[in-house]
């Protein structure tokens, strides 16, 4: 077995033309080193150099730096400050930066005073991808810096999962919108045993100024709106940017946004996997003077596009809400009015009900049933803790469910075959009489049938894929 070298951490590339490394899996990190080192030789320009070396049976995590081909490990460099004083850190504040070289001095300042504050030993760890001094900036205030390419917010805390060594992880920006100087609530909250801390602009404060009338009054509280209905939660502010979570539960969340909608799929995840979940108030800021927001930067359509794409994952994230509960409602009433029926025409008063009735009933029943199994295969998709997995299997075992379906299929065909019998006695005519309404509940069953068995069969599938893909998490 070899080991992969997931973390090399330079102030220089990895020349491309010398490969990818391959190191024994025994091998000491001193030797890594020694062997990177004579590996590099001559070409190597005088730099700092440490190296982590890590089992390909270790984390697999989105990043892999040098094992991903000739000249990887130039996408990702970790920058480690001369004077690294926490070896052990409880919490880990993790930032995306992009050209912020006029705050992030002044932000890591900030994070290391709420850390002493709070009473807790941390790193600050800025995830760079700037053109301008940001890194350089940061590295001199004491952050280590994580440079990755531009890829998107979501990618940036994506590829600075590896490299993440505190127990609680704290995430935000680095334009000192928020006042990392107040830390006591999200520490608190993790010592109190949550795996989720989200902070609260509308809890906290929100200086004049420091929001858009469109998002403080109509953005934020309608989106906050739609995704607790989805999800019957109970936020105040799912945008808000300054939010927590452990670091075992940041991996087993298995982030996959990589832009803004990163904030949407994390707030919707901790629902999935049942996070205890707590909010603290925090502080919302004004820009500083002389800096222009990414969004400014993106253009006046870019928070339009945000709002967008946040809504696009809540939907997909939460496509039970418009398929589960409605699907059940609807197979009811269609049963209810299609049952009836089976026997022949009712009058009630007035009111004549007849085959056109027992049609209408008839695809309610099969819409209904079909939003149902949709509901239920979302529920497993979206199942991190096996509840609803477990809970389906049970209700739809594979021998039992397929048997069935095929003795409803055959009275489905039973009652049809009577109808055309009857058709062919009477000269290829049809009569409307019971056996015409006999013969749509024949119908009826065929398709329920069908759908049932090709839903047991999805059912099963998603369910082997659902236990390897979370199961592999815990």
């Amino acid at each position: 077995m070899t080991a992969r070298l997931v973390g090399v951490t330079l102030t220089c590339p990895w020349p491309a033309n010398l490969g990818a490394p391959s190191l024994p899996s025994n091998i000491g990190a001193e030797e890594a080193h020694d062997t990177i080192s004579t590996r590099l030789g001559a070409s190597a320009p005088r730099a700092k150099r440490r190296t982590v070396v890590t089992s390909s049976l270790g984390l697999g995590i989105a990043t892999a730096v040098a094992a991903a081909g000739p000249g990887a490990a130039s996408r990702v460099e970790l920058l480690v400050p001369e004077h690294d004083d926490c070896a052990d850190p409880e919490l880990s504040i993790v930032i995306p930066a992009c050209d912020e070289a006029l705050t992030v001095g002044e932000f890591v300042d900030w994070c290391r005073a709420g850390m002493v504050g709070a009473g807790v030993s941390g790193e600050v760890l800025i995830v760079d991808s700037s053109s301008d001094a940001t890194p350089q900036i940061a590295l001199a205030h004491g952050a280590r810096v994580l440079r990755v390419p531009r890829r998107g917010l979501g990618q940036a805390y994506i590829d600075a999962i590896p490299h993440i060594r505190g127990r609680y992880v704290l995430m935000g920006d680095a334009d000192c919108t928020y006042d990392f100087r107040q830390l006591e609530g999200f520490v608190h909250g993790f010592r109190d045993g949550y795996e989720f801390v989200m902070g609260s602009r509308w809890k906290g404060s929100i200086e004049p100024g420091a929001m858009p009338w469109h998002h403080r009054y109509l953005g934020t509280p309608v989106t906050t709106w739609i995704l607790n209905m989805l999800y019957r939660s109970s936020f105040s502010d799912i945008h808000c940017g300054m939010r927590g979570i452990t670091r075992e539960a940041l991996i087993r969340m298995g982030l996959q946004s990589t832009s803004w909608e990163y904030a949407s799929e994390m707030v919707l995840k901790s629902v999935h996997m049942r996070l205890r979940t707590t909010e603290v108030p925090v502080t919302f800021l004004r820009d500083r003077e002389g800096r222009v927001s990414h969004h400014k930067r993106l253009g006046w359509l870019s928070p339009y596009q945000a709002a967008w794409i946040n809504l696009r994952a809540m939907f997909i994230y939460g496509a039970e809400f418009f398929v589960y509960r409605p699907g059940i409602v609807m197979f009811v009433v269609g049963l209810v009015i299609t049952l009836p029926l089976s026997l022949g025409p009712i009058a009630l008063g007035p009111l004549h009900l007849s085959l056109y009735t027992m049609l209408l009933g008839m695809t309610l029943t099969l819409v209904g049933l079909q939003s149902f199994f949709f509901g239920c295969l979302a529920q497993v998709l979206h199942d991190y803790t096996g509840r609803a997995r477990r809970r389906w299997l049970r209700v739809f075992p594979y021998s039992r469910t397929v048997l069935l379906c095929a003795v409803a299929f055959a009275g489905g065909v039973v009652l049809g075959a009577l109808l055309v019998a009857q058709w062919v006695s009477n000269g290829l005519a049809l009569r409307a009489d019971r056996a015409v309404y006999s013969a749509v509940i024949g119908l009826m069953l065929i398709m329920m049938s069908f759908m049932t068995f090709t839903f047991t069969l999805l059912l099963h599938a998603a369910a082997l894929r659902t236990a390897s893909t979370y199961d592999s998490h815990e």
